[in-house]
């Protein structure tokens, strides 16, 4: 038996035609409203944790995923952000906090007042102004799921500053049972309650990084400004390709395959400036601070003399021309704390003018060197500081000592960095690093003149007890003009032991595409609030 099948009419063959159409079209259009950001940051991810690194790229990654209790706004004014409300007492000793509604981690579970308790705790055990902070704490203790209370042993007048700082290391709350890993090693997991979720299925370390738009966040109702108000997570998803030639990142921009380049190489400036559809943008109103750190538990650098021969060496014009070549983006400063901060001050500040290469030399001899090798690293693939290293190295070399600089890319840089062996296991003596104005506007804050040594020093690991006094009385006092007194003897005396040498001011470009709105002023490069037109 034969079976006919019979021809479709015109008919139908229009209507599946037309349905056909239909749904591409659908489908493309629902393709074409998922929005995707795609950056080019300023360096690489692999360390994910922004509590055991001060590394920018580790504390922009915390930003995208995490939230914090208080937050700055364009003023430097500490406003709530998860914090609901809060109360202090008569005698300044108990502040209380009530979490907003509706705080949820990624993994779906609520935010509590044991998870903030836990990931406080953390962060005392890393950051500066937190080691600070817990100092001063008596204890920390539960009221309910949505309460607690951080309770003083004497009045501190930093805590609110403390809770809302803005920069590395950033007081990120994150579930407990991850904020109970050790402060020195990275959490096992990504999950936070912030407007974006890490997608660590497409995590390719050191070249690709996915967030998407986190559905449950519940933003605050204030306009966004730096760290506070509303955080609107605009697009669906964030990617960071990681592209470590800035040609070929400025190539990308151009063409429009990248949407935000986060910092332009100075020397490609004037020509990305020339591009069609592309914008050139400072997002960093405060500017930033380039530093030389030398490592106090390194011989022969646990001579002051040395580390005095070395600062006397150096002049931060140099740097500045080597590294941006344009005066219009960069100033000599010698102050510690910045050069737009009420903490400004020259007192005592050396490398501002030509360098004393004759008293280098003198210093050098006094202090017995004998001609030891020093280890430079210097980074690869992160062009906002990759010339220093080249300007210190011939600087040293010409006050008669031996030099050894090292390659490496950032990440590696910043995981050695924390390592506290010889040479030749692996350690080193002098590195560059870059910090935001807000990351130094005052002694406790400022991570290089802390004098703790290994137990809550910064990489470096500078101890004199006499800085450390002095940051004590600093947080215990309220009047500005006896803080700024005190601000200047912190500022002498680490210009005096050498517990850093700072290396001018600088203000830092981004390019992006002219369809690109809403990025925020800001101490930290934010993806909130940015529109994809």
């Amino acid at each position: 038996m034969s079976i006919r099948v019979s021809k479709p009419s015109r008919v139908t063959t229009l209507v599946s035609l037309l349905a056909l159409g239909v749904g591409l079209a659908a489908a493309e259009a629902q393709a074409q409203a998922k929005k995707e950001l795609v950056m080019v940051p300023h360096a690489s991810l692999r360390i994910t944790d922004p509590i055991i690194t001060t590394a920018f790229m580790s504390r922009n990654h915390g930003y995208m995923i995490y939230d914090t209790l208080f937050g700055v706004n364009d003023k430097m004014e500490v406003q709530p952000q998860m914090v609901d409300k809060y109360e202090v007492s008569a005698d300044k000793l108990t502040y209380t906090f009530t979490l907003r509604d509706g705080l949820k981690f990624h993994d779906g579970a609520p935010v509590t007042s044991d998870d903030a308790i836990a990931s406080l705790q953390r962060w005392g055990k890393a950051d500066g102004m937190g080691i600070k902070l817990m100092s001063y704490t008596k204890e920390m203790t539960k009221v309910n799921d949505k309460t607690f209370q951080l309770v003083l042993k004497e009045p501190y007048g930093l805590v609110l500053a403390s809770l809302g700082k803005p920069s590395s290391n950033v007081p990120f709350i994150m579930p407990k049972r991850l904020a109970e890993t050790p402060h020195t090693q990275n959490v096992p997991e990504e999950i936070g309650s912030g407007p974006f979720r890490f997608v660590k299925g497409e995590f390719q370390p050191g070249l690709k990084v996915v967030y998407e738009k986190n559905p449950d966040y519940v933003p605050r109702k204030e306009a966004p400004s730096f760290m506070s108000g509303a955080k609107l997570a605009k697009v669906d998803r964030v990617v960071w390709n990681s592209i470590a030639d800035p040609q070929t990142a400025m190539n990308a921009l151009v063409k429009g395959e990248i949407d935000i380049w986060e910092q332009v190489s100075y020397d490609l400036l004037p020509e990305v400036k020339k591009a069609k559809d592309v914008v050139v943008a400072d997002y960093g109103p405060l500017g930033m601070n380039y530093m030389m750190r030398m490592n106090w538990l390194q011989p022969p650098l646990d001579n002051v003399k040395v580390r005095q021969a070395i600062m006397h060496a150096v002049y931060q014009g140099d740097y500045l021309d080597a590294q941006i070549g344009d005066p219009s983006l960069y100033k000599i400063c010698g102050a510690m704390f910045g050069c737009s901060t009420p903490l400004a001050s020259e007192e005592g500040a050396v490398g501002t003018k030509k360098p004393d290469i004759a008293k280098a030399k003198k210093l050098l001899a006094e202090s017995g060197y004998k001609g030891e090798k020093i280890v430079i690293m210097a980074p690869t693939d992160l062009q906002s500081i990759a010339q220093l290293p080249l300007v210190t190295a011939p600087a040293l070399r010409a006050i008669g000592m031996n030099i050894d600089v090292q390659s490496m890319d950032w990440q590696t840089l910043v995981g050695r960095r924390a390592k506290m062996d010889p040479v030749d296991q692996g350690g080193w003596h002098i590195f560059h690093t870059a910090w935001g104005t807000a990351d130094m506007m005052n002694p406790i804050a400022n991570a290089g003149v802390r004098g703790l040594g290994k137990t809550g020093g910064f990489f470096g690991w500078t101890e004199d007890a006499e800085i450390e006094k002095l940051r004590d009385q600093y947080a215990r006092e309220t009047d500005p003009a006896k803080q700024k007194a005190l601000a200047i003897a912190v500022q002498k005396r680490a210009y005096e032991m050498v517990n850093y040498v700072p290396l001018g001011e600088y203000f830092q470009p981004s390019a992006h595409r002219s369809n690109i709105k809403g990025i925020l002023p800001s101490p930290a490069f934010l993806l909130w609030n940015v529109e994809k037109n």
